[in-house]
């Protein structure tokens, strides 16, 4: 029988679609990886993955082969698990992939408190809008908002993101405030625009508990909810971002909140990590810790208020 480090080579050459990749992911040079391969087949009698200079590709064998592999190595995994799970810090390497501007607004202060709880823990974080596929790529625990992903995921809820209106005071002094959504079409309104669509998102609201859409089209549009702040800041126009983004600005009385009484409930953000009989005890530390502590960061410190009339954001935070 084959020894187990050449399978979960192989396994890893074909998850990575990559010798250098896999080889990167495992630790070794990409010769072992491609000697570990060759030595494999050899002691199998059968080529398994077919190699040129631009990819790599299962033969018929090598896919019927890598099938039954992979159950095994995860069956091996999940026993090694289970017998390796006492009360010790988690260790080893964590790779986590989540969205740009949740990621530096609201996890880096938690990504910190986190390394130094567990500093035998190397934590590798991505920060991309883009979908990963965790098994293939390798990550550990992946954080999005919007709808539940597949069901290969096990998805936890982190919380919710509400978007606020906002304009500077030296903008509202100059162009008035505006009382209903419909009162926008009258203002400088800063679009978060869609480049594959060409045109901007509309914004959401709600009114006499209905929701309520207004088309958005102004002088300068971005596709970044920093820049979109930045710009109201600036006093160039109106803007709707997430309220994570606005509290520190609106707290410094750099922006005000308008249209306070029209906001509407945003996309949940999720943690989630492939289904597993015996979870590590590093993705399981890790995630139990933002379910704990991201609703409290986003909580925290968001009472936005005006000079004229203070309005609470809190209560739009519970997870319920």
């Amino acid at each position: 029988m084959p020894p187990l480090y050449a399978i979960s080579v192989f396994v890893r050459i074909v998850e990575a679609k990559s010798l250098t990749e896999a080889a990167k992911r495992l630790g070794i040079s990409p010769a072992a990886a491609s000697k570990n391969l060759s030595r494999l087949e050899e002691k199998l009698r059968v080529r398994l993955v077919n190699r040129t200079t631009r990819k790599l590709s299962l033969t018929d064998d090598g896919a019927v082969f890598f099938e039954r592999c992979r159950h095994i190595l995860a069956e091996f995994e999940d026993a090694e698990t289970m017998l390796t799970h006492r009360q010790t810090a988690p260790r080893g390497r964590l790779r986590v992939q989540m969205p740009v501007g949740f990621g530096h607004s609201v996890m880096v202060p938690l990504l910190v408190q986190f390394a130094e709880l567990y500093n035998e823990l190397t934590i590798n974080v991505e920060f991309s809008n883009r979908v990963v596929d965790l098994a293939e790529e390798g990550v550990d625990v992946v954080v999005w908002n919007g709808e539940r992903r597949d069901s290969s995921l096990v998805a936890k809820r982190l919380c919710d993101i509400h978007y606020v209106t906002v304009a500077s005071p030296k903008y509202l002094e100059r162009f008035g405030e505006p009382r209903t959504p419909e009162d926008l079409r009258h203002h400088k309104c800063l679009g978060y625009y869609v480049p594959h669509i060409n045109r901007c998102r509309e914004w959401n609201f709600v009114c006499d508990g209905q929701p309520l859409t207004q088309e958005i089209s102004g002088g300068l549009n971005m596709n970044n909810g920093a820049a979109l702040l930045d710009a109201a800041i600036r006093g160039v126009g109106i803007a709707r971002v997430a309220m994570f983004l606005a509290a520190d600005a609106v707290r410094t009385g750099q922006l005000r909140v308008v249209l306070r009484d029209f906001i509407s409930p945003g996309p949940t953000v999720w943690a989630g990590y492939l289904a597993r009989p015996h979870l590590s005890p590093r993705i399981r530390t890790f995630v139990d810790f933002l379910t704990a502590a991201v609703p409290a960061q986003v909580s925290t410190g968001l009472t936005l208020a005006s000079k004229a009339k203070a309005f609470t954001l809190e209560r739009l935070t519970d997870k319920d």
